[in-house]
């Protein structure tokens, strides 16, 4: 797999304690393939507040340091709650190659979620790359993605 960094950015990667042995498999497939990652933690099996660490990616995001990010833990479903809290972020929890690529070309999300104790490695593995080799599709989409951002600005 080819490295689909834009030119001089970096993703991030980042975890709860549900989520670490997942994120660690797939860090090393990531920079197996090239892709330039920031690893945000937690590095350590003990219990940590999954909000912190989704919030540290988001911010990122959202600043314009990643242009995209993966977050794993237990179900990717409280990741994707913290992170959709942040302007300009679009996390999708996906548990299927299909929702993978329905994120990316409907729906323009720039952060995967992913459950590290509901997914196998090799699923994870079909998930992450669907999302990275995923095109947004524009068009009719486009005005959708605009009604949230313009949601997410008139309560921030």
């Amino acid at each position: 797999m080819s490295a689909l960094n834009p030119p001089g950015q970096q993703m991030a990667i980042a975890c709860d304690h549900g989520g670490l042995a997942l994120k660690e498999y797939l860090l090393s497939l990531l920079t197996g393939w090239g892709y330039q990652v920031e690893d945000l933690g937690t590095n350590s099996p003990d219990s940590v507040d999954y909000p912190d660490y989704a919030s540290r990616l988001a911010a990122g995001i959202a600043a314009g340091r990643y242009w995209c990010g993966i977050l794993v833990c237990g179900t990717g479903i409280g990741m994707s709650m913290a992170a959709n809290r942040h302007s300009g972020v679009r996390a999708a929890v996906c548990s299927s190659t299909y929702t993978a690529r329905m994120a990316r070309a409907h729906n323009d999300a720039n952060v995967l979620c992913l459950g590290g104790r509901v997914l196998g490695l090799g699923e994870a593995e079909d998930i992450m790359r669907t999302f990275l080799e995923g095109r947004f599709e524009g068009g009719r989409h486009q005005r959708r993605i605009e009604k949230i951002d313009s949601a997410a600005d008139k309560e921030g």
